[in-house]
């Protein structure tokens, strides 16, 4: 089934053999680096942890992205708060 991406209400999450995962319903990539990837999703913002991480397919227009490297941990933040709203307040408070 597919919908238009305003429209998507679901959001799935495929670890594959903790060095593979597979997300729905994103919308931007704030940061990645090899050790951290910021996601902002339809249902908020996202961080992966992990270790050698790499993007290996990313699609927007889907709101599909897939992750490869160790996967050590996958966190929701508050929707409509950014991560690095977050980081900046906490530096400067």
């Amino acid at each position: 089934m597919n919908e238009i991406r305003g429209n998507i209400k679901n959001q799935n999450i495929l670890i594959e053999d903790r060095n593979r995962v597979t997300i729905t319903g994103v919308e931007q990539v704030e940061s990645f680096n090899d050790n951290t990837i910021i996601l902002k999703t339809i249902k908020g913002g996202m961080v992966i942890k992990g270790e050698g991480l790499n993007v290996g397919k990313l699609n927007l227009d889907d709101g599909n992205i897939r992750i490869e490297g160790i996967i050590n941990g996958i966190n929701y933040m508050d929707k409509g708060i950014s991560q690095r709203g977050k980081i900046v307040g906490k530096i400067f408070k």
